[in-house]
């Protein structure tokens, strides 16, 4: 009976923008990470010079400049880390005052009328958005600091000449670790892009539905197409 009046509260448009939202973006994470394992991605692009930053950190010694080099990269999910938070203070505050959001969506002449209930289902999952991203852009925090760990680790360089065969697999373990603190600030940024889609939700379903494939039209063409990723590739 619960189900059936959660499914009652909600047209049937906004219950299908709702699924093709979560396909969409669910569907492209996954095509953009089988992307990134062919080599097809800015993703991939930059990971190749992530691997050469590791191999020449292996002939430095002392390696003071691929601290500050890591220190720098952990600055952009922290700072977006602690941006998330604010946002979802603020969207946890307009729940608070549902009644006011609705009479201030009442006001715009092309946005959907709805109740204050479905208000408050549209503001639940925008959180729920930020909250995943936030998830994410901390997770790549700690992941830079496991860089941090196993570039310091690493032995001199006296000890890679006299075992040259130690050298890749230092080198492979600490890019892969910054790969994949890499990929992980990429989800946190998507689910960022994405609310932008669901920020249309709040005028109509059939928003949602066109600035859901626009921002995939957009993360397809600056992942896959850009011009960075050219000049980026070998």
């Amino acid at each position: 009976m619960k189900a059936m009046k959660l499914f009652d509260l909600l047209p049937l448009t906004d219950w299908l923008a709702l699924a093709a939202f979560f396909a969409l973006w669910t569907g492209y994470a996954l095509f953009a990470r089988k992307g990134a394992r062919s080599e097809r991605t800015l993703l991939a692009a930059t990971n190749r010079y992530r691997s050469r930053w590791i191999l020449q950190a292996t002939y430095r010694d002392p390696r003071m400049l691929d601290g500050l080099i890591t220190q720098n990269l952990s600055h952009t999910p922290s700072f977006f880390c602690s941006t998330t938070i604010l946002i979802i203070g603020g969207l946890l505050a307009v729940l608070g005052t549902t009644d006011k959001a609705a009479g201030l969506m009442q006001d715009i002449p092309f946005a959907q009328s709805t109740s204050m209930q479905v208000l408050e289902l549209k503001l639940l999952v925008m959180t729920g958005i930020f909250v995943y991203a936030f998830f994410r852009f901390s997770w790549s925090m700690r992941l830079y600091t496991f860089v941090a760990l196993s570039i310091g680790a690493m032995p001199p360089p006296e000890h890679f000449e006299a075992e040259p065969a130690q050298r890749q697999p230092y080198v492979e373990r600490a890019a892969t670790l910054v790969g994949t603190a890499a990929e992980t600030f990429n989800d946190g940024l998507r689910a960022y892009y994405f609310s932008f889609a669901a920020l249309a939700w709040f005028f109509s379903p059939m928003a949602m539905m066109g600035a859901t494939v626009l921002v995939v039209a957009v993360l397809y063409s600056r992942e896959f197409h850009s011009q960075v990723r050219a000049v980026l590739k070998d």
